[in-house]
């Protein structure tokens, strides 16, 4: 591969256009699985540090997500619709609402248990190579956060 100087060479030699594009490649592979659920990519990794946690703040679920409050209320207010969340302030703090999953949210685990191994199937690299990448591109959004 012949790849340029970064910022004088074609568009697939910029880094953050390889990065947009894989998000995009990889948010198609999502998507079909995704909807079988009724959830977007966003609410599913919502879900995700729910079900991992059981209860969580807004403000813990958006420091986990890189989500502001302006993108992350919609979210919940779409996941709580749907019955999966609930939202309920603190007693000792009313500033701070708790999110925690319902009997639906917790049923949604179990159909979505699959989804995680069917998506790293579709990318077709081996597990070294997987984790070779992880590891880079937590070590890239660290360098820019």
């Amino acid at each position: 591969m012949n790849v340029q100087e970064p910022g004088r060479g074609k568009i697939d030699d910029m880094l953050c256009f390889a990065l947009y594009a894989a998000s995009r490649a990889a948010m198609d592979v999502y998507r079909p699985l995704l909807d079988e659920l009724g959830l977007t990519y966003p609410q599913y990794l919502v879900m995700i540090v729910l079900w991992d946690r059981e209860i969580c703040s807004v403000k813990e679920i958006g420091r986990t997500l890189h989500l502001d409050s302006g993108t992350l209320s919609p979210l919940l207010k779409r996941l709580e619709s749907t019955g999966f969340i609930k939202r309920q302030r603190r007693t000792q703090d009313e500033r701070v609402v708790d999110i925690s999953l319902t009997q639906a949210g917790r049923a949604l685990h179990e159909r979505a248990a699959d989804v995680p191994m069917k998506v790293s199937c579709r990318y077709g690299i081996e597990f070294e190579e997987y984790v070779t990448l992880l590891e880079q591109l937590k070590k890239l959004t660290g360098r820019l956060a």
